[in-house]
C-alpha cells in the first residue's frame, strides 16, 4: 500500500488538471445546445452536405444534433480523446519514470518483488483514472439535466456511454505500459502517448472509408463509437471483446517483460 499511496499522491495534481479540464469542456459544449437546438433543421441539413469521411473524422456521423444525447455524443468524442491521453500518459510513465530519473534501483532494492511493485503502481493509476471518470459522470449528469431544454435523456444509451469509459481508459493504460517496457527507455511520455492516441484515432477515421473496414478492429475509438451506442442503445460486443483481449494480453505481457527487464542503475 505504501507504493500505491505514494504513486497516487504523485498523480493527484494531474488528476485535478484533467478532471477540471473535462468538467469545463462538458459545461462549455453543452451550454451551446440551446443555440443548436433552435436551428437544428438548418444545422442538420448543413452537416448532411459534408462528406461522410469528414463527419467520421469529427465524430459527427449519424448523430442528430437536435437531440440532447446526440449533441452529447459529439462532445463525448472529445472527452474520449482527453481520457485516452491521460490514460496513455499514466501507462507510459508507470515504469519508465523511475528509469528516466535513475531511481528504479532504489525502489527495486526494497523487500518486495517486481510483480508486487507493478501491481501497486497499476492500482494507483487505476484509482487516479477512476477519480477522473467520476468527475466526467458527475459533470455529464449535471449539465445534461441543466441544458436539456426539457428533452428526455434516454437512460440506456447514456449509461452505456458512461460504462464504456473504464474499459476505454484501461485499454490505453495497458497498451502504454506494455509499449514502455518494449522500448529501451522512455525519456518523455508525451510523444509516445500522443502518437498512440492520435494514431488509433486516425485508424478509426479511415475505417469508415470504402475498402478500409478491417481497420476498425484496431481502434478502441471504433469499438466505443458514441454514434453507434446512441443509435442502437448497445455496444458492438465483438469489437468490445477485442478491446478486452488487448487489455488482458497487454497486462500479462507487461508483467512478463517487467520481471525480465534490465533496469538502469544510478551508479
Amino acid at each position: 500500500m505504501t507504493i500505491t499511496i505514494h504513486e497516487l499522491k504523485s498523480r493527484l495534481r494531474s488528476v485535478l488538471i484533467w478532471s477540471l479540464s473535462l468538467f469545463i469542456l462538458i459545461f462549455v459544449f453543452l451550454s451551446l445546445f440551446e443555440s443548436f437546438s433552435s436551428n437544428s433543421k438548418v444545422i442538420n441539413e448543413l452537416i448532411a452536405s459534408y462528406p461522410k469521411e469528414l463527419l467520421a473524422a469529427f465524430g459527427m456521423l449519424d448523430l442528430d444534433l437536435a437531440t440532447i444525447l446526440g449533441f452529447f455524443g459529439l462532445i463525448f468524442v472529445f472527452c474520449q480523446m482527453c481520457l485516452s491521453i491521460q490514460a496513455a500518459n499514466y501507462g507510459f510513465s508507470l515504469v519508465s519514470i523511475e528509469e528516466s530519473e535513475l531511481t528504479a534501483d532504489f525502489l527495486l532494492s526494497k523487500p518486495v518483488g517486481r510483480a508486487h511493485i507493478l501491481t501497486s503502481k497499476l492500482l494507483a493509476a487505476l484509482t487516479a483514472l477512476t477519480l477522473t471518470n467520476l468527475v466526467v459522470w458527475a459533470a455529464s449528469l449535471l449539465f445534461l439535466t441543466v441544458f436539456s431544454q426539457g428533452q428526455t435523456i434516454p437512460a440506456e444509451p447514456f449509461f452505456l456511454l458512461m460504462f464504456s469509459i473504464p474499459i476505454f481508459q484501461v485499454f490505453f493504460l495497458s497498451v502504454g505500459m506494455m509499449v514502455s517496457l518494449l522500448v529501451k527507455r522512455v525519456r518523455n511520455v508525451t510523444p509516445f502517448s500522443m502518437g498512440l492516441v492520435f494514431g488509433l484515432y486516425i485508424l478509426n477515421t479511415f475505417s469508415d472509408m470504402p475498402g478500409a473496414k478491417s481497420l476498425e478492429i484496431l481502434s478502441p475509438f471504433k469499438h466505443f463509437a458514441p454514434s453507434r451506442i446512441i443509435n442502437h442503445s448497445a455496444w458492438d460486443l465483438p469489437l468490445v471483446m477485442i478491446s478486452v483481449m488487448v487489455i488482458i494480453l497487454s497486462t500479462a505481457s507487461s508483467y512478463l517483460l517487467y520481471k525480465k527487464r534490465d533496469i538502469a542503475s544510478a551508479v
